[in-house]
């Protein structure tokens, strides 16, 4: 059955004929081949079974584009038609699959960069530039120290930061990061808020998963600060009251009444009566 025919006016090309042994139905391939400014993708990519057609765009883009150029969603969505939204879940679905991986890289002083890694294929190690020629004996080069693991921050808070990567396996956090939130949560405690009361502000109105946090600490952080609880007023000291004099009985008439005096009589009976009973 021949396609529909449309009113557009197609742009000239050549009429190349059709090969006689061409498949009679499907797409008829007219191959070039490239000297110059081309990528090799791999089938596994090109055809992936459950990858979405923005998602392997997104992925030719990428392996085509040189180190150092700017893949972030903001980036791509100035150069592609596609919403921030689309070029997200497309970059997350490449995550999931293997061809992108989003690293920490510690800068010291306890910051972190994330740096994206692109693979032409899940699980490929990289790639020698040049063959290396006969290798000559290399000098020793001094090994650098490794980093000092700092001491594993303890009490309530630090127990608190710990505990919420089993309300929401995305908030995992760092030896580091824990013992540099502990302070601010010390200060919601200072404050009377209690262990759940915090636990629930810092984990309220997640995005729903698999979206991911990219930034766990610093998410926290953002919240631990902007959403600090003013402290308690202070409650104004209730004014002295005098007690009441105890109940004792007369020992003249068994007639009970209030006195201070332990062996006084009432008022009716004796001199001991206590000036102070009406």
């Amino acid at each position: 059955m021949a396609d529909p025919q449309s009113n557009a006016v197609a742009p000239a090309r050549p009429a190349n004929p059709i090969p006689a042994d061409a498949p009679s139905a499907g797409v008829i391939h007219f191959r070039h081949r490239h000297t110059d400014r081309f990528t090799v993708v791999g089938n596994h990519l090109a055809q992936h079974p459950h990858l979405s057609a923005v998602a392997i765009g997104l992925a030719v883009y990428i392996q085509s584009v040189p180190d150092g150029v700017s893949i972030t969603a903001k980036a791509l969505t100035l150069r592609f038609r596609e919403g921030e939204i689309t070029i997200r879940r497309a970059l997350n679905e490449l995550e999931e699959a293997g061809y992108l991986e989003r690293r920490r890289i510690p800068l010291g002083g306890g910051r972190f960069a994330t740096r994206t890694l692109a693979y032409d294929k899940p699980g490929c190690a990289a790639v020698p530039s040049a063959t290396p020629g006969p290798q000559q004996p290399a000098a020793p080069q001094a090994q650098p120290e490794p980093e000092p693991v700092p001491p594993t921050a303890t009490g309530p808070a630090a127990d608190l930061l710990a505990r919420l990567r089993t309300v929401d396996a995305r908030l995992i956090l760092s030896v580091r990061d824990v013992q540099r939130l502990t302070p601010a949560v010390e200060e919601w405690l200072a404050r009377h808020a209690t262990p759940e009361q915090i636990t629930r502000t810092l984990t309220a109105n997640l995005p729903p998963a698999p979206v991911p946090i990219h930034h766990p600490p610093r998410f926290l952080e953002h919240r631990l600060t902007t959403l600090l609880p003013p402290p308690l007023p202070v409650s104004a000291p209730e004014p002295h009251r005098p007690r009441p004099a105890p109940l004792i009985t007369c020992d003249e008439c068994e007639r009970a009444f209030r006195s201070h005096v332990p062996d006084a009589l009432c008022a009716d009976c004796g001199p001991r009566a206590d000036p102070s009973v009406a």
